[in-house]
């Protein structure tokens, strides 16, 4: 019984990293586009979009499926409630990042080179979502602790961008349009911060049963 159970655990823990892949892809071909001025991106982005939500009903299913029929306690109990909330945050990712190729496939082939700090958000939301599923994986506290301390730095740009867009607006009051879109994007760009933050939080809540607002499993 228990060795059919392991092997289910494993089977969830292999469907998190392809969903949290899935999520990284769809970041990085954003921010590839934005920086390339892409416009044909939202074709790549809704098709990731699609696969993330499959992947999220696959995991969702597969998890109820062992609270069930397993009936868990302690650790792998934390464990699935854990994969629960994480594939939700990594859907909503999907989801953002599909809401940035919407917006860059509406800039006209414009990049956001003007905008300094703007990649560096995108570069450092791809590394949180990335580590913080192989902190999940290899039960590793410290790690998802780093991921959710670099939500700080997305912060920091996030007001460095806002800055640079209104000296932009500033010198050059006919780039209001464009530095709206931009603003969009590095606030989509902070909200898959605080998911991947969030995902790291439930890392931690897995291997020591604590989370802001849950009671101690």
């Amino acid at each position: 019984m228990r060795s059919n159970f392991d092997r289910q655990l494993a089977q969830l823990s292999k469907e998190l990293i392809e969903m949290g892949s899935l999520c990284e892809e769809a970041i990085s071909i954003v921010n590839k586009a934005l920086a390339e001025g892409d416009v044909s991106v939202r074709e790549k982005t809704l098709q990731l979009d699609e696969e993330i939500d499959g992947m999220e009903h696959t995991i969702e299913g597969r998890c109820l499926k062992l609270m069930l029929q397993q009936q868990p306690v302690a650790r792998d109990l934390r464990q699935i409630s854990a994969a629960i909330k994480m594939i939700t945050d990594m859907e909503r990712i999907g989801d953002q990042a599909n809401d940035i190729a919407e917006i860059i496939s509406f800039l006209g082939g414009r990049t956001g080179a003007e905008c300094a700090h703007i990649g560096e958000m995108g570069k450092t939301v791809i590394d949180m979502v990335t580590k913080s599923v192989d902190a999940f994986i290899k039960n590793d506290e410290k790690a998802a602790q780093e991921v959710i301390d670099l939500d700080d730095l997305v912060d920091r740009n996030f007001l460095k961008v806002k800055q640079e867009l209104i000296d932009m607006i500033t010198n050059n009051r006919s780039d209001g349009e464009y530095a709206l879109d931009l603003l969009m994007i590095s606030k989509y760009y902070e909200r898959i911060g605080d998911h991947a933050s969030n995902i790291a939080e439930w890392v931690v809540f897995s291997i020591t049963g604590f989370h802001k607002g849950v009671e101690e499993i």
